[in-house]
Formats: structure tokens, sequence, C-alpha cells
């Protein structure tokens, strides 16, 4: 079974979040990256099924050359080739065509990916390389096993799970509790640096999308306290300055 996993490459949440040029990019002067929580969920339930059903493990990424250490991790981790797409993620439809191009050339029995980035928090690539490969989509999925040629699924809904069956190949929303977060041992760090890494030119699709500016929220207000007595005083601040109730 060959499986690919999409990750990407996200600044650490612990990261101070800035921009330049007018606000209208990231500045990444100081900010340290990882892999996306949520891929790292779809990374590591793709070793545990190589080391229990003998699969391969492909990694791709859509980023610039920053991101081969985010690769080199996954490969670190067990991955057995990864594939950086040389090209700017700029939106989600440029993202998933890419992927989806990839994933038609090789043809994957299954396709992991975390159910959204970190960074964006679209949640939709999945599903539209799903649309693009004619194929099922399922997110977000907690569990996942391999029965042949049919995955046994349980993703998370309102108030519950769904239980479904659906035939390989597919592509998966993954997230916590699939599996544990896998570190990479010294001989994983030390294989890493052998395997291989293809760097792909993009596919010419336009996303569609134009970045005018960021914007960061608004700062915090200040903190307005009120005496444990004055229950009525508190009553009146949530109604007309508050206004939650």
């Amino acid at each position: 079974m060959k499986i690919l996993v999409c990750i990407s490459h996200v600044p650490d949440t612990t990261s101070r979040i800035n921009f330049i040029d007018n606000n209208t990019k990231f500045d990444t002067a100081g900010v340290q990256y990882i892999i996306g929580p949520y891929d790292d969920y779809a990374l590591a339930r793709a070793i545990e099924l190589k080391e229990s059903t003998g699969s391969t493990v492909h990694v791709l990424n859509v980023g610039l050359a920053d991101t081969e250490p985010t690769l080199r991790k996954a490969l670190a981790i067990g991955a057995d080739e990864a594939i950086r797409i040389n090209a700017e993620p700029t939106d989600s439809f440029f993202v998933a065509s890419q992927i989806a191009s990839q994933a038609k050339a090789n043809g994957y029995d299954l396709i992991l990916m975390g159910r959204e980035s970190i960074d964006y928090n679209s949640g939709v690539v999945h599903s539209i390389v799903g649309e693009l490969l004619s194929l099922p989509s399922v997110s977000p999925v907690m569990k996942l096993d391999i029965e042949g040629n049919k995955a046994k699924v349980a993703r998370e809904i309102e108030g519950g799970k769904e239980y479904l069956e659906v035939n390989l190949p597919f592509v998966a929303g993954c997230q916590e509790p699939i599996a544990e977060w896998k570190i990479p041992n010294m001989r994983g760090i030390m294989s890493a640096r052998t395997k291989p890494l293809k760097v792909v030119e993009p596919t010419t699709i336009d996303g569609g999308v134009k970045l005018t500016k960021f914007e960061l929220p608004p700062p915090k207000g200040a903190v307005k306290m009120v005496s444990a007595d004055k229950v009525e005083e508190l009553v009146t601040l949530l109604k007309n300055e508050a206004k939650v109730l």
C-alpha cells in the first residue's frame, strides 16, 4: 500500500506574529516552524500502518526551500520519501490542486492530511483534493483501520461519532486520537539525511485568491474589577457595556 501524507509548514503556536511591508507580508524573522499538529497525527497513523502492513509512506509539502527541514523531520519520524512542490502555498485551491496533481501521477492508495492547518484554519483542502481526484473524502477522522481494500473510520460529528466504511483509495482529514505523536530518534534523524527529497515544479494553476493585507486581532480591553458584594453593578455592566445579557 502506498500512502501519501500531506504536511503543512506552520509557525509554532508560541511564536510572536508580526507583519511587514504595510501589513502585506508575514514577518518570518525569529519564527520557529513545525509540522502542523493535525498533520502530525496523520503522519503518525501512516507510520503505524507502515509498520503493521509494510506500506510505503511519502510526505508532501507545497512550499519553498525553507520548508525542507520540516520535510526532513517527517523523514526522521519514518516516512520513506519526501516531495516538495516548489511554490508559495497561496490558498486552499492552489494547494489542493498541486496535491491532486502529484497524487494522480503516483497512484496512492491512501491520502492523509490534518483536518486543517493551524495558520489559515480553512479545513477544506482534503475535500477539494477528493473532488479533484473523484475520491471520497472524510473528515475529521479520529480512528482509521485498513482491512483489505476497505478502510473503517470513525469521525467526529456534533454530539457524537459516526462510523463509516470506505473503499480505497480515499482522502482523510485527521485529528486526535487517531494516533500518538511520534518523536524522531537518533537513528531516524541520521537516516533522514540520505532519504530522497524530490523538488517538483508546480502545475500552472491560478488559485484565484489575491492577498491585500493582514490584520492582527484588536488588543484586549482593560479589565474592570467589581466587588463581590456589588452584584447589581456587575449585572448593569454586563448588560450595558459588555452587552452579553
